[in-house]
């Protein structure tokens, strides 16, 4: 492995810096991210017309990176999918290539047309797990037999045709030089969607989102409800285990650029020249392998925070942003396309997982009822796999109360102003437990803390503050703990808009006994905020565990990073931007 550069080391300080500075730019605008796609040609059901083409890779170093990608032939006008995204597009090269987005029994045809330079030669698509039939003989001009399906001669077109017979999450990638095509770019995903769908997960009492509910704003001040419903299906497969509330696709793979450097340099060599004459073919030597970009849904960080169709990536159309709700059920999408095992890390919580390569891990003696997938803490990749798993995010066992609740009555003296603790119902919500220790029991799924942590309910971040005079002071002292540790990275401890409010209680505002401020929180300062007043969302880190794919050529933060948002029920997610 070639060792990072090293000439010019960065400190501690401005890596804490660059990664603040990442955040700030992950709030400002709010992008989020769903699983776009494609469904078919408009009227044409089952069918998509791609075309492969050359194009270049916008990367956040200012590099544009010649590359080759899957796309939408001109004029194929296909269907898109979550239709609430707003500006969906598809260009005629893009990478990843379409996601085509199918239902499971379906027959599908893909018609490919090979738009490559002409030095590049034949390409072609596999389509792993699935019966693929294919004519060359009867493709115009006709095809020619590869090694491992029927490939597009330059110019030309071939036609491959498969039933989908098994839900869950599958890449596609050319079966042509794959070591040169793959790296170029050429890979995409299709999702396959349950036929048949479990009644329970359509169930509006088991279902932990708002998709759906009445808007709830009049009775206890939470606005935004209810959210559009961005999903494809409410369930990954036909089992009941497998509901979910919000999905996300991630694609990873890897760049090398000498390769794509070489790869444009001969294509332009060989301009105008005879496909099949004698020397019309690329040559480029794709070991050593060095790669300097790593990618999700072929973007680096902070490329891959903006908003889907971005009209800065016109050939990157898809990106990554997770965001959720406490207590939503976030089915991942994954898919290894490059050649390198990524050892992906999802802060907060492990992932469940659900299925490999569409194969749904199941219980060995109750494979009806119940599934077997393993908790992973890395989400290891490995190259041409995909897997599906479940995420989800609670707060279980911080050991303070997130939404900033405290008893009821107030201690000591209650303000009066308006926004008060005492005059905000918010901050005295009930946390009824169920059999696990969550809020979920009847009445409560539209409250703003259903499915909070009742263990944790009424604690405070500092049961016993430092600094605070206790009585009568002249002076408030700072907070060792902010002095030595910074503000937090998301501006609060705490959830949602108003909680740093509720959770400065009384003691906190005025002038009380001294016994009052074990009940009291001055660990953040309600008016220090660095995210939008109307969010106040947590951030998670979502990274590759190898600390040079966390790069960009190199400089971090950069490569395979994101960010999961987890916001409260007051704020509405809104995956159309």
């Amino acid at each position: 492995m070639r060792p990072m550069n090293m000439q010019n080391p960065t400190s501690k300080t401005q890596l804490l810096l660059a990664l603040t500075v990442a955040i700030a730019l992950l709030f400002t605008p709010a992008a989020f991210a769903a699983a776009p796609g494609i469904t078919s040609t408009a009227g044409t059901a089952g069918t998509f017309n791609l075309t492969v083409q050359d194009g270049y890779l916008n990367q956040p170093d200012g590099e544009a990176v010649y590359s080759w990608g899957y796309g939408c032939v001109t004029g194929s006008a296909p269907a898109f999918v979550p239709t609430a995204i707003a500006g969906a597009s598809c260009n005629t090269m893009q990478v990843p290539g379409p996601t085509m987005i199918v239902t499971e029994g379906a027959t599908v045809t893909i018609n490919l047309t090979n738009g490559l330079p002409t030095a590049a030669g034949n390409t072609s698509i596999l389509f792993p797990g699935f019966n693929v039939s294919t004519s060359c003989a009867a493709a115009t001009p006709a095809g020619q037999q590869g090694l491992l399906t029927c490939e597009a001669a330059p110019g030309a077109m071939v036609t491959y045709t498969f039933t989908a017979t098994a839900p869950g999450t599958h890449p596609y990638y050319s079966g042509t030089q794959g070591d040169l095509q793959i790296e170029m770019g050429l890979y995409g995903a299709i999702i396959v969607l349950p036929s048949t769908p479990p009644t329970n997960c359509a169930n509006g009492t088991t279902k932990t989102n708002l998709y759906g509910q009445a808007d709830y704003g009049s009775t206890n001040g939470v606005q935004g409800f209810p959210e559009s419903d961005f999903r494809l299906s409410t369930a990954a497969y036909d089992h009941p285990k497998s509901c979910y509330d919000r999905e996300y696709l991630f694609q990873w793979a890897e760049m090398d650029t000498r390769i794509h450097r070489q790869a444009q340099a001969e294509v332009l060599a060989k301009t105008g020249c005879t496909a099949g004459v004698m020397g019309c073919s690329l040559d480029v030597q794709t070991e050593p392998y060095h790669p300097a970009y790593f990618l999700i849904n072929g973007r680096s960080m902070p490329d891959v925070m903006d908003p889907n169709y971005a009209s800065e990536y016109p050939h990157q159309p898809y990106n990554g942003n997770p965001h959720i709700h406490p207590g939503e059920l976030m089915l991942i999408r994954t898919i290894g396309q490059g050649r390198w095992q990524h050892p992906f890390h999802e802060h907060a919580n492990h992932v469940r997982i659900l299925a490999r390569d569409g194969n749904l891990v199941l219980s060995p003696t109750s494979p009806t009822t119940n599934l077997a997938g393993l908790l992973m803490f890395n989400t290891d990749t490995t190259p041409g796999e995909s897997f599906d798993g479940i995420f989800y995010f609670t707060g279980r066992g911080l050991n303070w109360d997130p939404y900033g609740h405290h008893p009821t009555p107030d201690v000591g003296t209650s303000p009066t102003s308006s926004g008060a603790p005492s005059n905000d119902p918010l901050a005295h919500l009930t946390c009824t437990p169920d059999a696990n220790g969550y809020n979920t029991g009847p009445g409560t799924t539209t409250a703003l803390n259903y499915y909070e942590w009742c263990q944790d309910h009424n604690k405070p971040v500092e049961v016993n503050p430092f600094g605070d005079v206790p009585a009568g002071g002249p002076a408030t002292l700072p907070d060792p703990n902010v002095l030595t540790n910074g503000a937090w990275y998301s501006g609060t401890p705490y959830l949602g808009p108003d909680a740093n409010l509720r959770a400065r209680m009384p003691a906190c505002t005025s002038t009380t006994a001294a016994t009052n401020f074990a009940n009291c929180t001055t660990l953040q300062p309600a008016n220090l905020q660095v995210n939008p007043a109307n969010e106040r969302a947590w951030a998670f880190m979502w990274h590759s565990h190898n600390e040079r794919e966390i790069t960009t050529n190199n400089v971090f933060p950069g490569g395979m990073l994101m960010m999961l948002l987890v916001d409260t029920r007051e704020f509405a997610i809104d995956e159309s931007k």
